[in-house]
């Protein structure tokens, strides 16, 4: 089986900081992306950042480049991301997935974490 865990989310103050954490089994790690999407309320879903594992490249949406760092611990197949300065908008359930590359879907896995930034 192919897992993917988030870790708990949470109220956060806005400037506040949260990581989530994806530890992954099933698969092998380094032959994978590892990322984020993200659907706010009413909105439609879409991706925050992604790891490509292989070769450590990142990339992230605009709205959060400056803000977020994504991070890979290979040894522990776990895959971080790290928020900060978190504004409002930011608000979402954020679910974990992987896939053969970050610039293709990635494939979620669970029902996600509830992030919630107040003002």
């Amino acid at each position: 089986e192919v897992q993917l865990q988030a870790c708990r989310g949470g109220l956060v103050q806005a400037g506040g900081s949260l990581r989530l954490s994806c530890p992954a089994s099933g698969f092998t790690f380094e032959n994978y992306a590892i990322g984020w999407i993200r659907q706010a309320p009413g909105k439609e879903r879409e991706g925050v950042s992604c790891i490509s594992i292989s070769n450590g490249t990142s990339y992230y949406r605009e709205s959060v480049k400056g803000r977020f760092t994504i991070s890979s611990d290979n040894a522990k197949s776990t895959v971080y991301l790290q928020m900060s300065s978190l504004k409002p908008e930011d608000t979402a359930v954020y679910t974990c997935g992987h896939g053969s590359s970050c610039w293709g879907p990635l494939d979620a896995w669970g029902q996600g974490t509830l992030v919630t930034v107040s003002s």
